[in-house]
Parts: C-alpha cells; structure tokens; sequence
C-alpha cells in the first residue's frame, strides 16, 4: 500500500527513525480492526466495509479482520490487551504488511501498538489512510499542499510517542535512558514540522488569494453558481459531465477526485451557469483534512445553490446524508438552497424506486450513466435560479447589443420584440445585475 508518511518517511522528508523503508509491493496485506460501540450511528459491519474499500483504493488487501465489542476505547491500546495479542496473532499467520484501525488513534495508543506488533508491521488509523489516499489522489498544486497540510499537523503529535518508542528500544530502561539523541532528535524533528506547517500555510494563503479573486469575478459577473457535495462515490464527478457534456476525470472509487472542478451549465432558457464538482465527504472525515482544504470548501460556502448528491443504491445513504450535513454545518454552509439528488437510481429495482420516491418527495432521482432525471434536475436549477430574480421591463437601444446579449446569457428572457427605438424585453434579473438594467427600464 503507498504510504504517504508511515511507509519510512514523514512529509517533506523527515526522517521516521526506526521505521524502515519497505520495498515497493503491487499490493499490500492488511488486518482490519474495529471496536463495537453501544449506540453508534454507524453499524461496525458498515464501517468495517468501508474501511476495505478505503485500504483496497490506497492498494492493499484485506486478510483479516478483527472486532471487540466495548462502551468506550482502551486508553491505551484502543482495544484490549488480550485483543491486541489476537490482532498480533491474525497479522503474523496471514503475513499482513499492515494493521489498520477503524478511528483515529491517540499517539500513545498508536506507540503502544507499535510496540506490540512485529517490527517491520504498519500501524494506522482510519485517518492516516485517508490520508494517504488523497496524497495518491491530488493532482493540483493547490491540492497537494493541502494534503502535505494535513499530513503534518496529523504528524505533529505523535512524534514524541514514535521516539518513546525508539529510545526505549535502544536503550533500554533505568538510569540514562530518560534523555539522549532520541530526545534531542525529537525536538529537532518538531521543529522541522513547524516549520513545514508553517512554509505550506503561506503558500496555500497565496494561493488562496488567487482563488477568492478568480471567485469574486465570478460571484460579480452575475451568474448564477451550483455546487456538487456528497458523500465520496456517490458520483458527483459522473453527474457533472452528464449535465454539463464535460468529460471530467471520474472513477468507481474513494476520492477519485479532489480538486475542485467548475464548468459551465446552460440552463433550458439560455441562460448560462456554473456547477462546481468539490471533494467528497466521508464519516470521521480528518478535521485536519477540513482545515486544510478550507479555501476548497468555500467554493461551497459561495454557491446560490448545492446539490446534494447521495448514492441511491448504498444501503447506508441515511448515514451519508448525515455525515454530509455535519461537515456542511462545519463550514457553516447548512443555510444554503439545497436540493437533494439521488444518483445511480438505474441501479435500483423499480418498487425500491416507487418507495424512495415517496419516502422523498421533493427530491430529484438521476442517473448520470443513462442521463435519467437529468433533464428535470436542471429545469429544477432554472427554477431556483429564477427565483432570486427580480422581473424588469427593458428598452435597450440597438447601439447596446453588449447589454442585449448579457440578458441572454445571464438572466432569463421571458419575451423579446424589436421596435424603432430598440429592444424590448421582459426579463429576470439577478441581485448582481440589476444596476445595469435600470437605466434602460420603462
């Protein structure tokens, strides 16, 4: 499995004592393991299944599985001691590269397992995974800063409990093995993260920068934007091409696509606008990876519209759709205009289709393989677009094509007739721009 900083080197390279570089595998081997909590809005099966598709995406296979039923996790070693043994156990016999947790560990719970698992076996959690898995995935140079971001603010405190666990093996216990390289060694470490925090903060701030202008000529010029959340897979990426005939990158995959992608949506009435596909969500989302894509996530918090995109035929889409609106109520972004889109509705039989349907009556079911539903979820997009308009009766002289030719492109004309004196028109007009309308209103 490619590993983004466990795999023998933090981010940026900083040197993971201890912890050897592996040679390159086509596929790695991994143990999965998971605790059964009273009360837990995810069933540990459901997770548990996600999490394989989370190791197969980033390249390793499930060999084993392991699972304790608990109120709350060990303190200090997220299961039991004996479990942990078992765990040990599984991963030497199926001759796992790898052991991964279901939630995020402490740095003394992961120290801890390190410990206890053969030295040459990974030990991750559900956040250094996902993790990795964007390392794979980002493509643009905005995207891998965020994701370097958040590998080393994930790193940052577990660096003392990664050299505990150094000194202890080299030195041993008892008198002189409180200090020595690896305490020196560890600040020195700290410090080079810091700083790489820091330098990458800068960068994304410049870039940021870029962003927000390039977003405000867009929120000035009067169109009308649409955004794509969801959860991962649910098929943002494959809606947006079949709406907008784009043929953006798209995969049956986690996180296929990161960087947020906009392209332009002309709706039934001529009127262009813009759909933004942005990153999928996914339960026990990093708050590290939600920080660190933040300039990202605002092309949310600056849309008119979401279309929120849940995957009809995934048994668990209520638990999506939750996770979904706890990320959106992170980024404050739970008051917009939303509509709610059912995708891969082709996959499901029709009385299950007949019974979602009324279940959610004011939702859209779609297909963005066989373009079902497709045509009404953009007359759905004209309306709400339209309803944000203002309804203005237009002289505009023929010398004034130019303003002529933006009603048709950014607002919707309800009628149009050509007189001596010009063009006129009945038109809904945008907040933005309706200052360049007034002068030419009768």
């Amino acid at each position: 499995m490619p590993t983004a900083f466990q795999d023998g080197a933090y981010p940026d390279d900083v040197v993971q004592k201890g912890h050897p570089t592996t040679t390159a595998k086509p596929r790695e081997r991994a143990v999965l393991v998971g605790i059964e909590r009273p009360g837990a809005e995810w069933g540990l099966a459901s997770s548990l299944a996600e999490l394989e598709r989370l190791a197969f995406t980033a390249g390793a296979d499930v060999v084993g599985t392991a699972t304790q039923k608990m109120s709350s996790p060990n303190p200090a070693t997220f299961v039991g001691s004996g479990k942990v043994q078992e765990v040990r156990e599984l991963a030497v016999a199926n001759e796992a590269d790898v052991v991964i947790f279901d939630d995020e560990l402490t740095p003394s719970q992961q120290a801890n397992l390190e410990r206890a698992m053969p030295e040459s076996m990974k030990v991750i959690d559900r956040t250094a995974l996902i993790l990795d898995i964007f390392a794979l995935h980002a493509k643009s140079k905005e995207g891998r800063l965020q994701v370097r971001l958040a590998q080393n603010q994930y790193l940052y405190p577990r660096l003392r409990g990664m050299w505990a666990h150094l000194a202890s093996n080299r030195m041993g216990g008892g008198v002189g093995s409180r200090f020595g390289e690896g305490e020196s060694q560890l600040e020195v470490d700290r410090r080079i993260v810091r700083n790489r925090i820091t330098s990458i903060r800068r960068e994304l701030k410049t870039l940021a920068r870029v962003r927000s202008q390039q977003r405000s000529s867009r929120y000035e010029s009067g169109v009308f934007k649409v955004a794509l959340v969801g959860y991962t897979n649910a098929g943002k990426s494959s809606l947006l091409n079949a709406l907008c005939a784009s043929d953006v990158y798209s995969d049956d995959l986690l996180f296929a696509t990161l960087d947020s992608t906009t392209r332009r949506l002309t709706l039934p009435e001529g009127r262009e606008s813009t759909l933004t596909d942005t990153v999928g969500f996914i339960q026990k989302l990093p708050t590290t990876l939600v920080e660190a894509f933040k300039s990202t996530l605002d092309e949310i918090g600056g849309a008119d519209l979401l279309l929120h995109v849940v995957d009809a035929s995934s048994p668990d889409h209520l638990q999506q759709i939750d996770s979904v609106n706890d990320v959106l109520h992170q980024i404050a972004a739970t008051d917009k205009p939303r509509i709610l889109v059912f995708n891969k509705a082709d996959l499901l039989e029709a009385d299950v289709l007949d019974a979602m349907t009324r279940r959610y009556p004011e939702a859209h079911f779609a297909s963005s393989l066989t373009g079902f539903g497709t045509d009404a979820l953009v007359n759905a997009v004209s309306v709400a677009a339209a309803s944000r308009d203002a309804r203005m009766s237009v002289l505009i002289p023929f010398e004034r094509g130019d303003v002529a030719s933006l009603a048709h492109r950014r607002c919707h004309v309800v009628t149009e007739s050509y007189t001596e004196e010009g063009i006129e028109m009945s038109v809904r007009v945008p907040s933005e721009l309706r200052g360049r309308f007034e002068r030419f209103a009768r």
